[in-house]
Parts: structure tokens; sequence; C-alpha cells
């Protein structure tokens, strides 16, 4: 997340400026931002991109905590007829830092709780890239399989529902699916 070379709407911010205390921004991508960015996640058009957020370091100087809202409109291409479908997004956001040095250990144990909180994000050794950031936010944001109003599949051609018992190592599964 910290590249600044790779990033198309790069807003670098060092680890000194992260620790000077509670922050705030406002972000927005110009033209050739919005162009970049439409092409890296296969939209038609980013016509609009920008961010309120407010960054707040804790007292002890560990975590970030990175909140704000985010607003884009763009178009996307319909998965079933390739029109072009309008996305607006207006969505807050939370995201959460470590300002510490990221230790690397080759003897990692990774434990996931589905109850526990996520754990902050390390930054890299430039900083936070804020940019690239609210760019996976969008990202998070956009219909996946984004559909213009009325478009369906034609049912001819439907895969055709295989004829017999099923086989394979998932063939006990087949009684939990519902019955049409």
């Amino acid at each position: 997340m910290t590249d600044s070379g790779a990033t198309e709407f790069c807003h670098l911010l060092s680890r000194e400026q992260l620790r000077r205390g509670p922050q705030s921004l406002t972000l927005t991508a110009d033209a050739g931002q919005r162009a970049a960015l439409a092409r890296r996640f296969g939209l038609l058009a980013l016509d609009r991109l920008a961010a309120e957020v407010t960054l707040t370091p804790d007292s002890g100087g560990e975590l970030l905590r990175v909140e704000g809202h985010l607003s884009a409109a763009a178009s996307q291409a319909c998965v079933v007829t390739l029109e072009p479908v309008a996305a607006l997004v207006e969505e807050g956001f939370s995201l959460q830092f470590s300002l510490l040095p990221e230790v690397v250990s080759a003897e990692r144990e990774l434990l996931v709780d589905p109850e526990a909180e996520d754990p902050p994000e390390p930054l890299g050794p430039e900083g936070l890239d804020l940019g690239e950031a609210l760019a996976q936010q969008l990202a998070v944001a956009l219909e996946p399989y984004p559909r213009a109003p009325g478009a369906a599949l034609d049912p001819a051609l439907a895969a055709p529902e295989p004829a017999g018992e099923p086989e394979g190592p998932f063939a006990e599964l087949i009684a939990f699916k519902p019955r049409r």
C-alpha cells in the first residue's frame, strides 16, 4: 500500500506526518488519476472520486485511525448486456494502521478469530499512501456484478441440471441444496 511509484492516486504521508496529531484532509482525484483508476478497476469511466478524511494517532504513538467518507461516481459495464451502468458510491469507512516498524519473522503463526477485531495494517518504510487506501475502499464499494435495469440471462443458455445421482467428493452436499 505504500509503494508510491505504482499507485495512480498517490498521496503519501510520512510516519512523522502521521504522528503529529489529529488532522483532517480532503482528497480529490484529478482527471488523469481517475482515468488510471478506471483502467485499473475495469470501469468504463470514473467521473468523480473524493474523500473527507480524519487521521488520528493514538496517545502512545502505536496506532493510527483513519476515518472518513468516500464519494465517487463511476460507470460500469453490465455483466449481461455490457451496457453502461451508473455506480454512485457514498460510503463511510474506518481503517487502522500500525505506526510501529513491522517485524517480519520466518516463523509467523496466523490465528484467525472471527470474533476478534481486525489487526491494524502495517505501514511501509515510507509511510501511508492515503490515495491508495482510498482507491482500495472504492474497489470494495463497487458492485462486483453490475446489471442494467431489466437485464436477464437467456434461460436457454443456462447449464442443464445433471441427470441421475451426483458423484464425486461433494455429492453429499446436494442434500443441502434447496429444491426448485
